[in-house]
């Protein structure tokens, strides 16, 4: 099974046979639900050591637990490497981060209660396995080569593929982890607006969620080094894209850039990669060893874009560190209030509707490093982040009230300014030297 949003072989010739794709995932409000990915850090509990597929303490060993447990197992070259559970998916990253995919839900109160029921599962199964899961956004012990890869075709594509881009794609595939969330829109003005204001305020959102800044068994003066490798990685695909800013045809000019971005691969009962450079514009103009390009190909190409909003057939929010499980479920809510509430929706955007592409720009290469103190116009981003959080409260009590006690933990961060990424650094420095006592005090309650 291939995961990719799967689409009929349905040829593409024109970017008009595109803009389809998105147009045709509208929604109306009344269906509009939020979907939270995240990605846990692993550690083998007697060594900190990271685990490797195979062997006693395999990720493979865990999966096959999972599977034993319900869902379909999904296979590639004899190996499991992710679990299908109706509407959610187990996956594995490259480096061996744990993936929960979990099912969109109208109700942030579901969420909570999937992921009481999911770390549960997963507390158990690894306990056995002699494993525990980390909080923060990038792997503490040991350096890079310490890491084994995971066996996944498309991995090894980008493993060749991402040291001809940038300094730092190795150690975003093998070191950190994320959370995420997936957002609904109505149409294409409906997802103009939401992807402005997303791109408005996803500085603050790294600032917010920042939860590594501890490198190579170091405290560092970042608060997330995990967005800061995200700075040079793949400067064609990541980061920040203009013409949110400029244009109301979203669709159209979302589409017009991803054409122009190289492809990693195509997919035909495996990923087989194409010369460098080749874009899908050229792909479907003149296709590739006999293939033609179809919608399947542009949903797997959306996939491989890592701007800090994705736009696929739902938003996705890409800025923010992994963290505590309080904070994971946090972002549900605090997204829903921002982007579901109109009136939230324009207060946000308008809090940096003054800075130009280029301020913003020097803001999210400096918010990795200097997070709230970061300067943002008259104000810093630790300010406006706070008004940030209040905006969302306010948006997420007129639409969803019964979960804004979700939000507390990121609204102690906004207001106390002390970070996720402040207490590892603390944590780290009160039992420097002791992996074990590391360990503990970093996982993830239940999961240690």
């Amino acid at each position: 099974m291939h995961l990719v949003d799967e689409q009929e072989a349905i040829p593409v010739r024109s970017a008009a046979d595109l803009l389809a794709y998105f147009s045709a995932a509208g929604k109306p409000r009344d269906q509009w639900r939020v979907g939270t990915e995240h990605e846990l850090i692993g550690v083998i509990r007697a060594t900190g050591e990271a685990p490797p597929y195979d062997g006693p303490h395999g990720i493979g060993s865990l999966l096959a637990k999972f599977a034993a447990t319900s869902g379909n197992a999904v296979g590639e070259g004899g190996h499991t490497i992710a679990i299908v559970r109706g509407d959610t998916q187990i996956t594995i990253e490259p480096g061996g981060q744990f993936e929960l995919a979990a099912r969109p839900v109208a109700d942030d109160r579901d969420l909570v209660a999937d992921m009481d029921s999911y770390t549960s599962e997963l507390a158990a199964h690894s306990r056995s396995l002699g494993v525990a899961w980390l909080s923060g956004g990038l792997r503490p012990f040991g350096t890079r080569a310490d890491i084994p890869w995971m066996p996944k075709q498309r991995y090894d594509v980008m493993r060749a593929y991402m040291p001809t881009v940038g300094t730092r794609g190795l150690d975003m595939m093998l070191r950190t982890a994320t959370v995420q969330a997936n957002l609904d829109f109505a149409d294409e003005a409906d997802a103009a607006a939401k992807m402005r204001c997303l791109y408005s305020v996803t500085s603050m959102l790294t600032a917010l969620f920042a939860a590594s800044p501890i490198v190579d068994e170091k405290v560092t003066n970042y608060q997330s080094y995990r967005a800061w490798i995200w700075r040079d990685t793949d400067k064609a695909r990541a980061g920040l894209v203009p013409f949110v800013f400029e244009r109301d045809d979203i669709f159209t000019a979302y589409t017009e850039w991803a054409l122009d971005v190289p492809m990693y691969f195509v997919y035909r009962a495996g990923y087989i990669p194409v010369p460098a450079g080749l874009t899908f514009r050229q792909y479907m103009r003149d296709g590739f060893q006999g293939t033609q390009a179809t919608l399947s190909d542009w949903a797997l190409h959306l996939s491989t874009l890592f701007p800090e909003g994705r736009l696929k057939k739902f938003i996705e929010v890409r800025g923010c560190d992994c963290g505590s499980l309080p904070m994971i479920q946090a972002l549900s809510p605090l997204m829903r209030g921002l982007l579901y509430d109109t009136t939230a929706r324009t207060a946000a955007t308008a809090l940096t509707a003054k800075l130009s592409f280029a301020e913003r720009q020097r803001i999210a290469d400096e918010v990795p490093q200097r997070g709230f103190a970061t300067k943002a116009g008259a104000h810093t981003i630790g300010e406006l982040s706070k008004e940030l959080v209040k905006i969302a409260k306010d948006g997420l009590a007129r639409i969803a009230p019964a979960s804004v006690s979700l939000l507390d933990p990121v609204e102690q961060i906004a207001t106390s300014g002390r970070t996720q990424a402040d207490k590892i650094s603390e944590l780290w420095q009160r039992h420097a030297g002791d992996r074990a006592a590391l360990i503990r005090a970093l996982a993830h309650p239940g999961l240690g």
